[in-house]
């Protein structure tokens, strides 16, 4: 979205309503930190210059608390059964 001054801003489209190009991220923070980082947001949706992510920062921190970790890994494949997985029978 381009503002009266002329400063492209990315704004979360919840709808899918927004006209102009559009582009989908995770609503990660650690995946919006690496796509600013890497300016993927201005190669995704053609850009000349980066834009202002603020709103789409404050969005993502409104949706995405931070996950809780734990220490004990889950459990899948031979810590679930102790069988390996196969699709032979």
């Amino acid at each position: 979205m381009q503002d009266e001054a002329g400063a492209i801003r990315l704004v979360p489209d919840l709808r899918h309503r927004l006209p102009g190009r559009g582009a989908w991220l995770h609503p990660d923070p650690d995946c919006h930190e690496r796509a600013a980082r890497r300016r993927a947001f201005a190669r995704a949706l053609r850009l000349q210059r980066p834009a202002d992510v603020t709103a789409l920062t404050a969005y993502l921190a409104t949706v995405s608390p931070e996950p809780e970790r734990s220490d004990t890994p889950p459990q899948g494949g031979f810590d679930a059964d102790e069988q390996p997985m196969s699709t032979q029978q």
